[in-house]
This record gives structure tokens, C-alpha cells and sequence, in this order.
């Protein structure tokens, strides 16, 4: 009788547990390192996948057990992060400079000359433009002159920018297109001379007189533009982008191709702070999508330190009397203030020497008072007065690691020893605010976000200098700097309930590593591979060799 009793209790539990279904999902991805970048920073094993957002974390057994689908994903033990977000970049510019003359990496003026008449011997532009050089990595370290580019193309306008965006060589046509002689006079830019002549050098608002009568590109070229930096970022890991300077026509041109399905990176939408803009966003309000978020405006303070145009507190040690240039006035700089303060804008200045910054974080703590949760941030951050760090507990800085181990060769030549101390601190300003936003500055800098992982961490450019670190006090932790460029760059954004952890209920972005980023050696981080990319749970890149 015991017996059959045990054998009907068997048979009932069979039934009652062939009586649960299973939930029916997307995707299911199982047997991973998943580093879910939640409060704990907890680990976790698989998680399944249902309307484009995570509707379970776990282990694979739990998954398994509650869940299926037609789409099984086992990553075989590798490593799973959040999407990446570079909180800092110009992501159109990107794209627009994959068909223009590129000349990241030149090693002198010569170069720089070659690689011009070689993209014009192939593309016979009427307008030749393009970025990259800069005159720090040449064996003479000074600005060019428009000569060489005044022979080879007499009656072709060129116009290229340095590295950072912030200086422009023209030769003379572009000039006489623009309307710049010596009696030319500008306000927060040098028109550079040489012995009371024109160089074709112009530096920050001087560069608007050219960037005028550059050919607008077309709507092709701009979709272009945006799929072509699209392919190249997913590829790298990245899921969304904080593209720094966009007008109301590119934004509207995303945000079209999105509800169309053909773009399918998310993209927060800083837009150029011009008096047009400001009327039109500040009337209309807040645009929000599940790909776009265009609740912010880019200003600019001044320019950068690489062209000596940041405004520093007292003059450049390598350019005696000279401070920098304030890009946009300081009374400019008060009204656009005041105006996003009176609204639900966030106001993301760029602001690099330590006067500008002082002025700025002043500026911000007047205008918002006793407002809270504005999250109005810094951009770049790259000097500040000692005595202005405490600012920081209500301000985001947001910065760029790659910077400091790109300055780090010519720095203390433009700041002296004494100001290096509040310059790239990015330990510094995290132990003041408790969080910090991390980002590229691409194309200025390079795009890999593994790259600025490293940075971050070590301290050393992609060749691995300095040995000990630069500065290596200001190192971050590997887990910080997963955070700064995942859930505290989701912050910095009003997004972190929507991305930047792998947790129920939000989007469900993230990628697959071929090593593990928090254990692997810190000099194997660079190599690093990206090899799926998933957006909304739709894989949208496969680097996997099979």
C-alpha cells in the first residue's frame, strides 16, 4: 500500500509539472560571464530576452527552466557586457570624414600633403576638405603654412582641421572664397599671420568664415554618413553615442531613418546651441524615442589646449601673454544659460583650460540655485583650479581618457608643472561627484572604446608608454570604467532605467568579448575583440570567425 501511495505522488507531481509551460521569448543566451553592471555589479550566467528588453537574469539553469525560444544562444563561458555608450563623440562627423581626406596618424606636413593629392587624384573633388593632422606628432611642432597647398592647388579650395576641430589650415582660394584678408577681425578666434601675412591658419570661430561656404552635404550623403559610422561602431561595441553638435536637419534625418528601421543606433542628441535652435527646441520641449533623446544642447566655452585656445587663469607657459580664446562670449554664455535653466534642457559645456572651467561651474551653480536632478555636465574637464573641484558634487564630468594619453607628450609644455596637477584628473573628479562619464571624442580620438578602457586603467597610449602610467594616480578602476561607459554614462543621459546594465526590463543591449575585460592582463585590453553586438535583443554586428 506505501508503495502505491509514493508511485500516485509521482505521478501526480509528472502531471503538475507537465502542466507548466514554459514562457515563450525572443532570444535566450546561456553558459556566459555575464557582468550585468547592476547596484552589486553582480555576475550572472544567462538571461532570456522578450520585445527588445531583458525579462530575465540568471543562471542558465533557471533560464532554461522558466523560458524558451527558437533562438538559443549558447556563448560557450565567453564574456557579456552591457552596449557600450561613448558619452562623449561627434558621430556624424565620423561618418561625413569616411568620404572626405583622412589624416589621423601623419607624421609630418608632407604626409599630410600626399594624402590630400591622393584622395583628390581619386575623387577630383571641387572642395577639398578633411581632419586630422596634427602638428604635435611632427618632428617640427608648429603650425603649417597655406604655401605647399597654394602651389599644388591654385584653384581648388582646401580646407582641413587639426585633430581636435578646433584649428583649420585653408589655402588662399578657400580665403578669397571666404572673404578673409588682413583686415579681417574676429571675435573668439585667430586669423594666424607670419610676418604680417596670412599662414591659412584659423583657429575656432575664425573657422566658421570657411565652414560657410563649404558645400552642404546632400540628404545621400548624410544617410551615408550615418550608416557608415553606424557599421563601424557596432562593430566596436558601441550602442549608443552622445553626439556633441548636431542641427535640427541631422537630428530630424536620424530620427526618419529610425521609424523607418533603416538606423538602428541610439543616439543622444546634444544640439548646437545657436539662437535657432535654442527657439525652436526650447518652445517645442523634450523629444524622446526609444533610439533618440534630444534633451540637451552643446555649448562651447573655449577651444582646445592643443591649439592653445583653452582659456587658462594665468598665461601659456610655452606662449608668453597668451591665455587662450573664449569661444562663446561670457554674456552669451549667462543669457543660454539662464534660458535652459528655465527649462528641462541639460546644458553640456565644453570647457578645457581651468579658467573656463571655474567660469562655467560657477555659472551653473547661479543659474540652477537650489534645482536638483539637472545633471548638467562638463565636457572634456581637462583642467581644473584645486580649489574648484568640490563644484563637481552636483555637476557630471564627462571625459574623454585617450585625451590624456594623447597630451600627455605636450601637456606640461602649454600648463607647467604646477597646473598638472588638476589636469585629467578623472580620480579625482569621480571621488568628488561618485560618478563620471566616459566617452572618445571620436574622431578625434580613436573609436575603439576598448582603447579608452585602457586609458582609463593604465594610463598609456595604444603603444604602451608611459611603463608606470601617466599620472597613474588618476588611474580608474576597471570597474569604474565599465560603469563610465555603461550605466553612469546611461545617467548622465536620463537613461540609466532604461540601459546601461543587463537587468529586467530594460533595453536589451549588450556585446560579446572574446576575452575577459576585468581579469585579462591590462595590456591585452587593446586587443580585445568585439564579436556580437546586440540592440533591442537583435544582433546587429558578428565579428565571430567560426
Amino acid at each position: 500500500m506505501k508503495y502505491r501511495i509514493t508511485s500516485f505522488a509521482i505521478l501526480l507531481a509528472l502531471l503538475f509539472t507537465s502542466c507548466i509551460q514554459k514562457q515563450h521569448v525572443d532570444l535566450i543566451v546561456t553558459n556566459a560571464n555575464i557582468y550585468t553592471v547592476d547596484d552589486n555589479f553582480s555576475n550572472a550566467e544567462a538571461f532570456a530576452i522578450s520585445n527588445g528588453k531583458f525579462v530575465a537574469v540568471g543562471s542558465s539553469k533557471e533560464i532554461k527552466k522558466n523560458f524558451k525560444s527558437d533562438t538559443e544562444l549558447d556563448i560557450g563561458g565567453k564574456t557579456v557586457i552591457p552596449g557600450l555608450i561613448d558619452a562623449h563623440c561627434h558621430y556624424y562627423s565620423l561618418g561625413l570624414s569616411m568620404q572626405n581626406v583622412e589624416l589621423f596618424g601623419t607624421k609630418s606636413y608632407d604626409e599630410v600633403l600626399d594624402k590630400i593629392k591622393a584622395f583628390q587624384k581619386e575623387k577630383n573633388s571641387n572642395f577639398i576638405t578633411g581632419r586630422g593632422w596634427d602638428q604635435n606628432d611632427w618632428k617640427i611642432k608648429e603650425y603649417p603654412t597655406k604655401d605647399k597647398l597654394d602651389a599644388l592647388f591654385p584653384d581648388t579650395p582646401v580646407a582641413i582641421k587639426r585633430v581636435d576641430g578646433h584649428a583649420m589650415l585653408v589655402n588662399q582660394t578657400a580665403l578669397n572664397l571666404a572673404g578673409i584678408n588682413n583686415g579681417t577681425e574676429i571675435i573668439g578666434g585667430q586669423i594666424i599671420k607670419k610676418e604680417g601675412k596670412l599662414t591659412g591658419i584659423l583657429v575656432d570661430n575664425a573657422m566658421e568664415l570657411v565652414n560657410n561656404i563649404i558645400p552642404s552635404p546632400s540628404k545621400k550623403e548624410s544617410i551615408r554618413a550615418l550608416k557608415d559610422a553606424e557599421k563601424y561602431c557596432f562593430k566596436l561595441g558601441l550602442t549608443t553615442v552622445d553626439d556633441a553638435g548636431l542641427n535640427k536637419r541631422t537630428i530630424d534625418l536620424i530620427d526618419s531613418l529610425q521609424q523607418l528601421g533603416e538606423f538602428k543606433m541610439r543616439v543622444y542628441a546634444m544640439v548646437s546651441a545657436n539662437q535657432k535652435s535654442l527657439d525652436h527646441y526650447l518652445k517645442n520641449g523634450i523629444f524622446k524615442s526609444d533610439r533618440l533623446n534630444v534633451r540637451s544642447f552643446k555649448v562651447y566655452a573655449d577651444g582646445a589646449l592643443g591649439s592653445r585656445g583653452a582659456v587658462l587663469k594665468s598665461p601659456y607657459e610655452d606662449r608668453e601673454g597668451h591665455f587662450g580664446t573664449i569661444v562663446t562670449d561670457l554674456d552669451t554664455l549667462k543669457l543660454i544659460a539662464k534660458r535652459i535653466a528655465n527649462s528641462n534642457f541639460q546644458m553640456n559645456t565644453h570647457a578645457i583650460g581651468d579658467s573656463a572651467n571655474s567660469f562655467v561651474l560657477d555659472l551653473y551653480t547661479k543659474v540652477l540655485k537650489s534645482q536638483t536632478d539637472r545633471r548638467w555636465r562638463i565636457e572634456h574637464t581637462q583642467v581644473i583650479d584645486p580649489d574648484d573641484f568640490d563644484y563637481f558634487t552636483d555637476i557630471i564630468p564627462s571625459v574623454q581618457p585617450t585625451h590624456a594619453t594623447s597630451d600627455m607628450y605636450w601637456a606640461e609644455k602649454r600648463l607647467g608643472e604646477e597646473r598638472m596637477k588638476g589636469a585629467y584628473a578623472y580620480k579625482e573628479l569621480l571621488k568628488v561627484k561618485g560618478q563620471i562619464a566616459l566617452g572618445t571624442d571620436f574622431p578625434v580620438e580613436d573609436v575603439n572604446p576598448m582603447q579608452t578602457f585602457y586609458a582609463a586603467v593604465a594610463r598609456k597610449d595604444s603603444s604602451g608608454y608611459p611603463e608606470g602610467g601617466f599620472e597613474i594616480q588618476n588611474a580608474l578602476s576597471r570597474e569604474e570604467t565599465l560603469k563610465g561607459m555603461t550605466i553612469w554614462a546611461a545617467y548622465a543621459n536620463f537613461e540609466e532605467k532604461e540601459k546601461g546594465s543587463i537587468e529586467v526590463g530594460k533595453f536589451a543591449d549588450f556585446i560579446v568579448l572574446n576575452e575577459n575585460i576585468m581579469e585579462t592582463e591590462i595590456e591585452n585590453v587593446p586587443n580585445i575583440t568585439v564579436l556580437k553586438t546586440y540592440v533591442n535583443g537583435e544582433k546587429v554586428s558578428d565579428n565571430e570567425i567560426y
